[in-house]
C-alpha cells in the first residue's frame, strides 16, 4: 500500500507492491483516479533525479510499503490543460440533494437566512476546512495560477529561509523564535543550557537584590509615613482605652440614626376610641351569673342553637394546663421505672432533651443499615453489636438497644465486653441477672467479677461477690486488690497470707504484709519474698525500714550492703537514680537512716572518678531544691569523705546547715571544716559570725583568735575581730586592733576603719590625722577623701570642705559621690547657678551617668524649674535609656493622666529593675489597689534584697494595709537579708548617732523618713 497527496491536500491511497510496481505504472494508475496527463505528474521522491526513468521499480527508489509520495503539477501560463469531456447534462433538478455538502457551507447565508445556532452546532457548524500548508495555496488551486504566475515566488522562497511566518502571532514569553525550533527535540544539552543560564539569571538577580530590597522598604516606608492607616492615627488614643472603667463605659450614651430621613417630622394623628370597642372589651370582660331569656326557655341545662358563648381566656388557660398536667403524669419510661417527665424536674428534663435534626436522623440511618449489615455478615463480632446497642442508644431507642445487647450475648456468649455492655443498658432490677448470666458463661472473666461487685450497695455482699471470683481465678491480682481494700485489718493480713501464695510474683502484697505482721513476722514474710522475688530491690528497703523502725540502726547499712551484693550476683542493674529516689521516699516516710545508708552504697555508682565532684554536688543541690534536706544532706558527707580538703563542698554544706538546720549542727561542721581546711577564712568567719549571733562574744573571739594563729596575715580576719569588738560597744579593743594592723601595713580599708571609730568616739583631730595619713599611701582611694570633706563639712568649714573635695575630684575624676557631694555644697554656699555648673561639668567628665542626671533633675525641682527639670529628664533618658532610677523618677514626675503611660514604657525598657518595679508598686498604691501593690513590692524585695529603701517601703506599706503577722514577716526577712545600700538607708544608717543601731531600728527610722517626705511632697503640690 502507497500513498499519494494530491494537490487538493488529498491523500490517495493504492494497494500496490513496490517490489514490483514501477514508477510508470504508479502514474497510470494516477492518470485513472486523477485524470491528471502522465507527463504532467511530478511525483516528489528524495531519492529521485534525472538520471531515473519511470521503468525502475518503487523499491529501488527508496519506496517502501506504507510510504507517502507528493504529487506536484506544474501550471503553465497561456495553457489549457486537456480536460476530460464534461459529464453528460443530469435530467433531475433535484441531484444536489444527494450530493456532499461543500465545506464551509451554511444553507440560507445566501439569502440572509441565517438560523439559530445552539451549542451542540457550534463545533461542526463553525469548523474551517483543511487548508494546505502553503498560505499561498487554496483548496482550487494556487493564487494567481493561470494568469502566469510562478509556481513558488520570492516571498515564498524568503519564508522557507527564515523558517517561520512573518504574519504569525508575535510569542511574549519566546519572542520571534517561537517557531524555529518548534519541532526539534529537546536533549540534554538543550536542557544543560537553560541550567546554566537559569542560575546566571539567578547570579545577576542576587546581585541587584539588596539595593532592590532596600529601595522597596523605602518607598514602602515613605508611602507609610505619607498615607497611615487609622489604626496608627489613634495608637496612642487606644493605649489609654484600658483604663476606662466599666462605670465609664456605661455612661457612654447609644449613637442614634441621625440620618436625614429619620430627621424628618412625621405627621402623627390620633383617633378617638369608638364607644363600641370600649363597650365591646367591656362585655367580654364581665361575669354574668344569670340566665339570658333563651337560656331559660332551654331549661337551663343546654345552650340554644346558634348562642355564641361567652369565653373567659383566662379560664380556658387555665384549664388547658391543668389538663396538660393530667397527661403529663400518666406518662411513664421503659427505662427504669420512672416518669418521662416528672413534674418537679420538668424543666431539667427539657434543658437535657436533645433535639435531633434531619441530616442526624439521616446520619443514624444510614449507620444503622451499615451495623445490621455487620451483624448479619458476621454475627460472632462482638464488636458490631455493641455499637448497634449504642447506636439506638444515642437515637433514643433503648428498647431496641436492650433487644441487640440480648441477641449479642446470645451470638458471642464468650465475649466479657457483650456481657458488661448489656450490663449496663439493663434496668437496675435486671442488671444483677444479666451479669449473673455473664459469670456463668465466662467463670475467668476479671472484669465481670469487677462488675458483679460494683452493683453491690453493700460492703458484705461486695466482698462475697469478690471472694466467689476469687474461687474461679485465684491468681487474679485486681481481684486481690479489691477484696482486700474492702476488709478490715485482721481480715486483710489473712487475706494477703492467701494472695501472697496465689501471686507470690506481685511484690506489693508481700510489702503490705510485711506491715501489717508483727516485727518477728514481717522478718519472716520478707525473707520468703527474697526468697520468690530475688530480684526486687524494694524488698531489701522495705527490711531496711523495718530494722530502722525497730531501733536496730547498725543491722539498716549492712541489709542495704547485703542487698545491693545480692542484685549484682542475680545481674540486676543499679540503677543510681532510682535509688537516689528510693532514698527521697525513705525520708518522707521518716526513715532517715535508711536514707542516708542508701545514698552511702548507691551515690557513687556510675559515676566517672573526674566527674564526681561537680555530679556530686548537682544532686545536692537538686535535693534540696526539692525539699529533700536529709537526702542532700547524706550526698554532702559522702563527699566530704572523699573530698576533705575542698573548702567549696564545705561551704556548701554549711549553708544547707545554716539554711535548713541547727545551731548546733552547722557549729558542729564549722568545726571539722576548719579542722580539714585551716586557710579557709570564709570558714572561719563563718563560724564566729554564727556565735556572734547567737550572742555567745567570747566563743566568736575565741574561734577569731584561732584563725588569726591559722592564717596570721589574714586582714580579713583583723577586720572581724574590729568589727566584733566594735559592734560590741568595745572601741578601745577595736582601737587596738586597728593600730596593730595598721603597724603591719594594712589596706586603705584599715585606714578607713580607723577613721571611723575616732569618728564615733568624736575625736576630731584623730580622725583628721588618720585621714590625712592615709590619703598621704592611697591617694586615689576616694573613700577617704569623702570623708575629709565631709569632717570640714560637719565642723562648718565650707571652704575648707570645698578645697577637699576639688582635691580630691583630681585624684578621683569618676567617683560620683564626690561630685554629688560638691554640687551640695555649692549649692548650699552659691546658689543654683554654680551647683548647675559642677552636675554639667560632672556629666562631661562621666557621659551615661544616671545619678548625675537625676541629681540635675532633683536640683532643678527643688528650685521650681519644672519645664527645665523636664527637659534633663527627657535628655537624660536619651543618653542613658536602660536606667531604672531615671525611669522612676520620670513616673513620679508625670503628672497623674500619664503615670500609666510613663509606667509601660519603662517595663519595657528596664522590666527587671528593681527601682522600675518599685514605683510602679507605688502607683498601685496610690490607687488602693493593694493586691497589686503587695505583689509588685515583694517582686522588688527579691531583685533587690540589699536595698533597704524597697524594705521600708514594704513596710510602711504593710503597716498601712496588712495584718500584725504580715509586718512581723516583713520585717524578719528585712533582718535576714541585711540590707546595706539605699538613698535613704544608707543616709539614715551611716548616721553617726545611728552607727551602732540594729536592722529593726534603722529600717522604723527610714519608714518615718518616708513618711516626712511624702508630706514635704503633697504641700509643695498644693
Amino acid at each position: 500500500m502507497v500513498f499519494v497527496s494530491s494537490p487538493n491536500s488529498g491523500t490517495l491511497f493504492f494497494n500496490l507492491n513496490p517490489n514490483n510496481t514501477t514508477l510508470h505504472s504508479l502514474k497510470k494508475t494516477l492518470h485513472q483516479h486523477t485524470t491528471i496527463p502522465i507527463s504532467l505528474q511530478h511525483l516528489l521522491i528524495p531519492s529521485h533525479n534525472s538520471r531515473n526513468d519511470d521503468s525502475s521499480l518503487l523499491s529501488q527508489l527508496g519506496i517502501t510499503r506504507y510510504s507517502t509520495l507528493t504529487l506536484h503539477v506544474p501550471l503553465l501560463g497561456g495553457m489549457a490543460i486537456d480536460a476530460p469531456p464534461p459529464p453528460p447534462p443530469s435530467n433531475s433538478r433535484l441531484d444536489f440533494l444527494n450530493s456532499k455538502l461543500p465545506a464551509n457551507y451554511v444553507a440560507g447565508l445566501g439569502r440572509g437566512a441565517t438560523g439559530f445556532t445552539t451549542r451542540s452546532d457550534i463545533g461542526p457548524a463553525r469548523a474551517t476546512p483543511d487548508l494546505p500548508d502553503r498560505p499561498a495555496t487554496t483548496i482550487g488551486g494556487a493564487v494567481g495560477r493561470g494568469r502566469g504566475k510562478p509556481e513558488y515566488d520570492d516571498d515564498e522562497d524568503e519564508g522557507d529561509e527564515k523558517g517561520y511566518d512573518e504574519n504569525q502571532k508575535f510569542d511574549e514569553f519566546e519572542g520571534n523564535d517561537v517557531g524555529l525550533f518548534a519541532n526539534s527535540e529537546y536533549d540534554e544539552e538543550d536542557k544543560e543550557a537553560d541550567a546554566i543560564w537559569e542560575a546566571i539569571d539567578k547570579r545577576m538577580d542576587s546581585r541587584r537584590k539588596d539595593p532592590r530590597e532596600a529601595r522597596l522598604k523605602q518607598e514602602i516606608e515613605k508611602y507609610r509615613a505619607s498615607n497611615p492607616k487609622i489604626t496608627e492615627q489613634f495608637a496612642d488614643l487606644k493605649r489609654k482605652m484600658h483604663t476606662v472603667l466599666a462605670q465609664e463605659w456605661d455612661s457612654i450614651p447609644e449613637i442614634g440614626d441621625y440620618s436625614w430621613r429619620n430627621k424628618k417630622k412625621r405627621f402623627e394623628s390620633f383617633v378617638p376610641v369608638p364607644d363600641t370597642l370600649l363597650e365591646k372589651a367591656r362585655q367580654e370582660k364581665e361575669h354574668v351569673t344569670a340566665l339570658d331569656p333563651k337560656s331559660r326557655a332551654a331549661g337551663g341545662m343546654e345552650t340554644p342553637w346558634g348562642q355564641t358563648p361567652v369565653t373567659d381566656l383566662t379560664a380556658v388557660g387555665e384549664g388547658r394546663g391543668t389538663v396538660l398536667s393530667l397527661k403529663l403524669d400518666r406518662l411513664s419510661d421503659s427505662v427504669s421505672g420512672l416518669t418521662v417527665v416528672d413534674p418537679k424536674r420538668y424543666l431539667n428534663d427539657l434543658e437535657s432533651m436533645k433535639i435531633t435534626s434531619d441530616a442526624e436522623i439521616s446520619n443514624i440511618k444510614k449507620a444503622r443499615l451499615l451495623l445490621k449489615s455487620e451483624i448479619q455478615t458476621n454475627p460472632k463480632h462482638p464488636l458490631g453489636w455493641i455499637a448497634a446497642a449504642r447506636l439506638e442508644e444515642l437515637a433514643g431507642k433503648i428498647k431496641a438497644a436492650r433487644q441487640l445487647m440480648r441477641r449479642g450475648c446470645e451470638k458471642c456468649p464468650k465475649n466479657e465486653d457483650v456481657w458488661i455492655e448489656a450490663c449496663r443498658l439493663a434496668r437496675p432490677d435486671e442488671a444483677k441477672a444479666v451479669i449473673a448470666a455473664g459469670v456463668k458463661m465466662i467463670p475467668n472473666s476479671v472484669k465481670l467479677w469487677l462488675q458483679a461487685a460494683k452493683l453491690e450497695h453493700d460492703v458484705v455482699y461486695k466482698s462475697r461477690v469478690l471472694r466467689k471470683g476469687l474461687e474461679n481465678i485465684p491468681d487474679s491480682v485486681r481481684l486481690w486488690i479489691a477484696v482486700v481494700e474492702l476488709a478490715d485489718t485482721e481480715d486483710a493480713r489473712l487475706l494477703l497470707h492467701r494472695a501472697v501464695e496465689c501471686c507470690p510474683s506481685h511484690v506489693e502484697f508481700w510489702l503490705d504484709l510485711a506491715r501489717l505482721e508483727t516485727y518477728n513476722n514481717a522478718k519472716k514474710v520478707l525473707n520468703r519474698a527474697k526468697m520468690k522475688l530475688p530480684k526486687e530491690p524494694a524488698i531489701w528497703i522495705a527490711a531496711a525500714k523495718l530494722e530502722e523502725a525497730s531501733g536496730n540502726i547498725s543491722m539498716v547499712g549492712k541489709i542495704i550492703e547485703k542487698g545491693i551484693r545480692a542484685l549484682k550476683r542475680e545481674d540486676v542493674v543499679i540503677d543510681r537514680e532510682a535509688w537516689m529516689k528510693e532514698a527521697e521516699a525513705a525520708e518522707k516516710g521518716k526513715s532517715v537512716v535508711t536514707c542516708q545508708t542508701i545514698i552511702a552504697n548507691t551515690i557513687d555508682i556510675g559515676v566517672e572518678e573526674d566527674d564526681r565532684k561537680r555530679t556530686w554536688v548537682a544532686d545536692a543541690e537538686e535535693c534540696k531544691r526539692r525539699k529533700s534536706i536529709e537526702t542532700a544532706r547524706a550526698i554532702y558527707v559522702h563527699a566530704l569523705t572523699v573530698f576533705l580538703t575542698k573548702k567549696s563542698i564545705w561551704l556548701k554544706a554549711a549553708l544547707l546547715e545554716k539554711s535548713d538546720g541547727t545551731r548546733e549542727s552547722l557549729d558542729a561542721l564549722l568545726r571539722r571544716a576548719v579542722t580539714y581546711c585551716p586557710q579557709a577564712e570564709v570558714l572561719w568567719l563563718m563560724g564566729a559570725k554564727e556565735k556572734w549571733l547567737a550572742g555567745d562574744v567570747p566563743a566568736a573571739r575565741a574561734i577569731l583568735q584561732e584563725a588569726y594563729a591559722a592564717i596570721p596575715n589574714s586582714e580579713e580576719i583583723w577586720l572581724a575581730a574590729f568589727k566584733l569588738e566594735f559592734e560590741n560597744h568595745e572601741p578601745e579593743r577595736a582601737r587596738m586592733l586597728l593600730a596593730k594592723v595598721r603597724d603591719s601595713g594594712g589596706t586603705e580599708r584599715v585606714w578607713m576603719k580607723s577613721a571611723v571609730v575616732a569618728r564615733e568616739s568624736g575625736n576630731t583631730a584623730e580622725e583628721r590625722r588618720l585621714l590625712d595619713e592615709g590619703m598621704k599611701q592611697f591617694p586615689s582611694f576616694f573613700k577617704l577623701r569623702l570623708m575629709h570633706g565631709q569632717l570640714e563639712e560637719r565642723l562648718g568649714h565650707m571652704e575648707q570642705a570645698k578645697e577637699a573635695y576639688e582635691s580630691g575630684l583630681k585624684h578621683c575624676p569618676n567617683c560620683i559621690p564626690l561630685w554629688l557631694s560638691i554640687a551640695n555644697l555649692e549649692e548650699k554656699m552659691n546658689g543654683m547657678s554654680k551647683a548647675r555648673a559642677v552636675l554639667t561639668m560632672g556629666r562631661k567628665k562621666n557621659p551615661q551617668n544616671p545619678e548625675l542626671w537625676l541629681a540635675s533633675v532633683r536640683a532643678e525641682l527643688r528650685h521650681g524649674n519644672k519645664k527645665e527639670s523636664d527637659i534633663l529628664m527627657a535628655k537624660a533618658l536619651q543618653e542613658c535609656p536602660n536606667s531604672g532610677i531615671l525611669w522612676a523618677a520620670s513616673i513620679e514626675m508625670a503628672p497623674s493622666y500619664q503615670h500609666k503611660t510613663k509606667s509601660t514604657d519603662a517595663l519595657k525598657k528596664c522590666d527587671q529593675d528593681p527601682q522600675v518595679i518599685a514605683a510602679v508598686a507605688k502607683l498601685f498604691w496610690h490607687d488602693r489597689k493593694v493586691v497589686q501593690a503587695r505583689n509588685w513590692l515583694i517582686k522588688a524585695v527579691t531583685l533587690a534584697p540589699d536595698i533597704g529603701d524597697f524594705w521600708a517601703l514594704y513596710y510602711k506599706f504593710e503597716l498601712k494595709h496588712g495584718s500584725e503577722d504580715d509586718q512581723k514577716d516583713v520585717l524578719k526577712k528585712c533582718i535576714a537579708a541585711e540590707p546595706k545600700h539605699g538613698e535613704r538607708w544608707q543616709a539614715i544608717s551611716k548616721a553617726v548617732e545611728n552607727s551602732h543601731q540594729p536592722t529593726e531600728a534603722i529600717l522604723k527610722k527610714v519608714v518615718v523618713a518616708l513618711g516626712k517626705e511624702e508630706s514635704s511632697a503633697e504641700n509643695i503640690r498644693h
